[in-house]
């Protein structure tokens, strides 16, 4: 692995949005020993006071913000880099991810790149989730809800269920967007992450799937697989685990769902001691 001449295991780069501050905490909070985090920002392609735009991908694979961060990743020789904002994936429908990866990584030297969507999805076959009870944050705009729930179904996914989750009195009243733009995404507790999605889950669902960078909902993530008896996957705990699937990483990861129990299917090892994907999965994964 590259970062075994700098004496941790793994390094990652992620790339966030310039106003989300959840990736790195839970992340970090995550990471076994060894395992570093290395963060570049972005401008959020959607204006305050407004709803995405129907460019709001192209702004994302064309950043410069994103140009200029994959080039300093690539200096830093990462493992692996993950685009942690799942609506660009979402908003671009099937074929963004294919191409913002490998255009992302070409930009980054070569370093491989994958995102929260392409990682969500792996997570769900790593743990078996058909039919998730899908929990958005409570931002998800219109037009990036629709577009959450046809991208998951377009790969194959059966939504038993939705749940949008409630921030409470004082909230209600705003349009999604002025959710996010008034700091909302900072009142999550998960506690309250539970409690809702606890009394939401229906009998048909098999799992819980809750996208959404900026959505704090990993110390809910245990309490939930105890109490449904059922797997959870959230963007930024597939994020990491399946940076460091990719990475070769098999720690153990403690106290953050089942997830960590489970491998990513279909990787072989090469003669170096990486792992690639099987071009199998890498097609499917991008279907």
């Amino acid at each position: 692995m590259r970062a075994d001449c700098w004496g941790w295991s793994a390094r990652i780069g992620i790339l966030v949005i310039h106003n989300d501050a959840v990736p790195e905490a839970e992340m970090w909070a995550m990471a076994p020993p060894g395992v570093t985090l290395h963060s570049a920002r972005f401008e959020s392609p959607r204006r305050p006071g407004h709803d995405f735009g129907a460019d709001a991908a192209r702004a994302v694979a064309e950043s410069p913000d994103v140009a200029r961060g994959l080039e300093f990743f690539g200096q830093l020789e990462l493992d692996v880099i993950c685009l942690c904002f799942g609506s660009g994936s979402f908003l671009g429908g099937g074929d963004f991810d294919s191409a913002f990866t490998a255009s992302a990584s070409a930009m980054a030297g070569g370093t491989p790149v994958t995102t929260a969507t392409m990682a969500m999805l792996d997570a769900m076959r790593a743990v078996d989730i058909c039919r998730p009870l899908l929990v958005s944050p409570p931002w998800f705009t219109a037009t990036s809800g629709v577009a959450a729930e046809r991208f998951f179904a377009d790969a194959g996914v059966e939504i038993a269920g939705t749940l949008r989750f409630d921030l409470g009195p004082g909230w209600r009243q705003l349009q999604t967007f002025e959710v996010y733009d008034r700091g909302g995404q900072r009142f999550v507790r998960p506690e309250e992450v539970y409690r809702q999605v606890r009394d939401a889950f229906p009998a048909a669902a098999d799992g819980v799937l809750m996208p959404g960078s900026a959505f704090r909902s990993l110390e809910a993530v245990e309490l939930l697989e105890r109490d449904l008896d059922v797997p959870v996957v959230t963007s930024n705990q597939a994020c990491l685990w399946h940076c460091l699937q990719l990475a070769g990483i098999h720690s153990v990861v403690t106290g953050c769902g089942r997830l960590f129990d489970h491998r990513l299917p279909g990787l072989h090892r090469r003669s170096a001691g990486r792992y690639q994907l099987s071009e199998k999965v890498v097609s499917d994964a991008r279907r």
